[in-house]
């Protein structure tokens, strides 16, 4: 075995799937982890494979890590991101030699990535942000992996990342932007994944409480769902989360989980940061306010007692229909999603100059990440076109699909609310759709209040310029 110019720092479940990716496909690898016997573990695991020695060096400590590895070296910190990654940076930065590279696969907040990159370019070394999306499977068979940092040293590490990322129309990987840009567009994607996930929850809520469905039938509808326009990784995996039995007990396994669901930070900050860059987002926005209240679980459940919601009859309409209405303000809420996101990202390549390429960036989720799906062709098709639109609503594709679809949208927001079942997401996404095909919005009334009590001015429609009014 050659030696390594491949580290592996971090051998949790993340980080040792995605050493092991990188293992089978001939690049061998140093490993370490901050506990000896997490990696003596990894290594009566894994060490051998069919009675043959596998390309991983193991090491105790920081220092025979770094001397096991050739130069330039390609060091991965798989650990927990924030104070953990600066900790590990600290430890290993002065060990290394001039033009070695130091990536960060975590989910680490962008600004952090910037100021991790300008710490250590200062001593010479190289860092690079990476985004890693799909999960421990992901990790191990092939991620999406978004790359940002210095292009000098991307272009060193890219064979390696080509090889390890998951394929589809080519390797789901390639060179995202200067700095925190990788970093940034895995937090929108999460974002993104966010919102996907909380339309098709209430898409659940809404044909369980409104029509009955039980979860043999969720399963099956969410199947045919997944061979047509909303085939996606996560509309498959709902599809056979219904279908499972619970291996406790009676029923179903989705009826015994707990209502609250966790989240680890990143679609709070894709939420701040729109809001710092003025870009409406509601329907992520929607999901993150979707999580904070099903985390208040006691808090509901008194609630529950002190409020009643609106008497309603037995579902008397056309079923089918409703259900085919409740696919259609699912596939429309969903570009509405998208739209929020890749508007996100073009701000953001705009403010900090990061010239982003929103079609290859789509390129990136079509394997391999939680949000991939066929949709994500023409999310790549809209933005390669010239000239590309401003928002995806007005791709003539996305056009027309969002004319046909909301109609059902209203129906099922409509539906929803009339029958008090929440639709945070369904309504921001509907919300959303009419305030952008809106050409005068109500805020002439809030200028005019703005103006009234702080002297703000305001603009007029008949002539140019800002005016201020004496109101009493």
């Amino acid at each position: 075995m050659s030696q390594p110019s491949v580290g592996m720092i971090g051998l949790a479940v993340m980080g040792s799937n995605l050493a092991r990716n990188i293992e089978s496909r001939g690049f061998p690898v140093a490993v370490y982890n901050r506990t000896g016997e997490v990696t003596k573990e990894f290594m009566t695991k894994f060490g051998t494979r069919d009675g043959k020695t596998a390309g991983f060096v193991a090491s105790y400590t920081m220092e025979d890590f770094v001397k096991s590895m050739k130069a330039p070296r390609q060091i991965f910190i798989m650990v927990k991101a924030g104070a953990g990654t600066d900790a590990v940076i600290d430890q290993i930065a002065p060990l290394l030699d001039k033009g070695d590279i130091v990536i960060d696969g975590g989910n680490a907040y962008f600004k952090d990535t910037v100021r991790r990159e300008n710490k250590l370019k200062a001593m010479g070394l190289n860092f690079l942000g990476i985004g890693i999306s799909g999960g421990e499977e992901g990790a191990l068979k092939g991620p999406s992996l978004m790359p940002g940092g210095p292009r000098d040293a991307w272009k060193i590490v890219a064979p390696l990342l080509e090889k390890i990322a998951a394929q589809a129309d080519g390797p789901c990987t390639n060179y995202v932007g200067p700095d925190g840009a990788g970093h940034f567009v895995k937090m929108v994607h999460n974002g993104i994944e966010y919102g996907d996930m909380q339309l098709i929850a209430e898409a659940y809520d809404i044909l369980r409480n409104v029509v009955g469905c039980q979860p043999e039938e969720l399963a099956s509808i969410f199947s045919a769902w997944n061979n047509g326009v909303l085939s996606s990784y996560l509309i498959e995996i709902t599809a056979k989360i219904f279908a499972k039995k619970d291996p406790e007990g009676a029923g179903f396994l989705v009826d015994k989980i707990l209502d609250k669901a966790g989240q680890k930070g990143t679609g709070t900050w894709t939420a701040q940061v729109a809001l710092d860059l003025g870009i409406s987002i509601p329907t992520i926005s929607a999901a993150v306010d979707a999580r904070t209240l099903s985390s208040m679980k006691d808090e509901r459940v008194k609630a529950s007692g002190q409020f009643a919601g609106p008497s309603v009859e037995d579902f008397t309409g056309n079923r089918e229909e409703f259900i085919t209405a409740v696919h259609d303000a699912l596939y429309a809420s969903k570009i509405m999603s998208y739209a929020q996101g890749m508007n996100l990202i073009a701000a953001a390549s705009k403010q900090w100059n990061w010239d982003l390429k929103l079609h290859e960036i789509a390129a990136l989720w079509k394997g391999g990440c939680i949000i991939r799906a066929k949709f994500l062709d023409e999310i790549r098709r809209a933005f390669t076109s010239n000239p590309a639109p401003s928002n995806l609503l007005l791709d003539s594709f996305m056009k027309a699909e969002v004319t046909r679809c909301v109609p059902n949208l209203r129906k099922v927001v409509g539906t929803a609310v009339g029958r008090g079942v929440p639709v945070l997401g369904f309504a921001a996404s509907l919300a959303y759709f009419d305030s952008y095909r809106t050409a005068t919005l109500p805020q002439n009334l809030t200028q005019a209040q703005r103006d009234f009590f702080g002297a703000h001015t305001y603009e007029r429609t008949d002539k140019t310029g800002s005016f201020h009014t004496e109101w009493e």
